[in-house]
């Protein structure tokens, strides 16, 4: 990874993205310092802090702390990414629009302008529903003491703030890829998890090694760095992981020539579905226990009991571990989510029945449907190790939460995943740019 940063520095052309990326990013820090006006900026940190759970670390984690500091980049590129999830999930359902994204670079264009289009119109419902739900219970300064035009000011304020902030989060993420050096969207989103790193390293010292002698300290730290470089090795094994399926296609006859007969094979990833089941299973399991917290619910009713199973703050807990039941529900969730994309994003009959009309085929299975079993055979072996590598990394900070009561482990679990899964898809964005620069460069030679 260092050796192809190295020769890419060398390269003026890729050294110029690298810097301009730089500069996004800076950019986005200095925005995710400017707070909104008329907003009281502590207000989410304070709320949040009464609860917990890894649910909500994570979407700190992927807004940078800019959400409970309530900055301008409140909301950062949560919109977009919902809305991506939504546009895929739509192009499955939606004839029209699975026949746009087949039409090549222009029928990706215009999906991608419906893309933004709904994330303008995600930021604005979100931004809304916030401003007008804990307008009146303290974020908005003042609120009480203003009449009717003055708190529509206010809310109109914020609403308008939030959302230019994630269009505009949006819109750098598209220039990084346009003039940067790619994956503009993936590299925000990077940056924001690794932002909160300081904060999290520092929650670490004070829970396991503050006020410890130096050699409690140091094995302290060992066992961490430990834990760490294990979870980053299993990450980079789950995400590169691939079960190569062989295709070979016969020979024919074209005008004078016979061409075919060339051997290739199906890339089938293990962790087909990436962090998608991850994230889905913890807002179904959060969303629960986040909305009955407007209503103060009595814990010691049966009802107060399920909310508290929900919540994963509750779980490893072991003066409470009855409440780790709820560990079995979001185990199951993420198998069948990761089945469930899995499903809409890789069609084993389509991919069957191309293979066919190239007379492609797979040695020793018959062309049409029974190639199309023989995938989804396969699929459904590695869709299910590569959900039970996303429990293991998802459960890992859970676990030490409830243990050892550690209140904030953002970079570890699914930051993690998508930490390590950018870091690898830039870096071989970027080893492809100067592969191509220098074959640019030996051709003009």
């Amino acid at each position: 990874m260092f050796k192809t940063l190295q020769n890419a520095w060398k390269v003026k052309e890729i050294r110029k993205k690298i810097l301009y990326t730089f500069m996004m990013l800076v950019v986005i820090r200095f925005g995710s310092e400017l707070p909104i006006p008329g907003v009281n900026t502590s207000y989410f940190a304070d709320f949040f802090a009464k609860q917990s759970g890894d649910a909500f670390n994570f979407f700190d984690a992927m807004t940078g702390g800019s959400f409970t500091s309530m900055s301008v980049l409140a909301l950062s590129i949560t919109p977009y990414i919902t809305s991506s999830i939504i546009m895929q999930l739509l192009t499955i359902a939606i004839p029209k629009l699975e026949e746009m994204q087949r039409e090549g670079e222009d029928g990706r264009r215009k999906i991608a302008e419906y893309t933004r289009y709904l994330t303008v119109a995600l930021a604005l419902i979100e931004s809304t529903a916030m401003a007008v739900g804990f307008g009146g219970q303290g974020l908005l300064i003042n609120y009480h003491d203003q009449n009717f035009l003055g708190k529509a000011a206010m809310v109109i304020m914020a609403v308008s703030t939030m959302t230019a902030g994630s269009a505009f989060l949006m819109w750098i993420g598209e220039r990084i890829t346009e003039k940067g050096i790619g994956n503009g969207i993936s590299i925000v989103l990077l940056f924001n998890i690794v932002s909160s790193l300081p904060e999290d390293v520092s929650t670490l010292y004070k829970t396991f090694m503050d006020g410890k002698i130096i050699a409690v300290q140091a094995v302290t730290l060992l066992i961490m760095l430990a834990l760490a470089v294990a979870m980053v090795v299993f990450v980079v094994f789950l995400q590169d992981g691939e079960r190569r399926i062989p295709v070979q296609y016969s020979k024919k006859m074209v005008g004078r020539r016979m061409v075919g007969g060339k051997s290739t094979h199906i890339p089938l990833k293990v962790n087909t579905a990436g962090v998608i089941p991850v994230i889905f299973a913890s807002s179904i399991m959060s969303f629960p226990v986040v909305i009955a917290q407007f209503f103060n619910p009595d814990y010691s009713t049966v009802p107060g009991k399920i909310l508290m199973m929900l919540n994963s703050a509750s779980w490893f807990r072991p003066e409470m571990p009855w409440y780790s039941v709820g560990l079995l529900i979001y185990i199951v969730l993420i198998v069948l989510f990761a089945y469930f994309y899995t499903s809409i994003t890789f069609n084993p009959l389509e991919v069957a029945n191309d293979m066919k009309k190239s007379g492609g085929f797979i040695p020793g299975i018959r062309p049409g449907k029974p190639t199309s079993d023989y995938l989804n055979k396969i699929l459904s072996y590695i869709i299910f190790i590569g959900a039970m590598g996303l429990i293991v990394i998802s459960v890992i900070p859970i676990m030490i939460s409830g243990l050892f009561g550690v209140s904030r482990l953002g970079f570890m679990g699914t930051s993690m995943i998508i930490i390590v899964s950018v870091i690898l898809e830039t870096v071989k964005a970027i080893e492809s740019q100067v592969i191509v620069r220098n074959y640019k460069g030996f051709l003009n030679d």
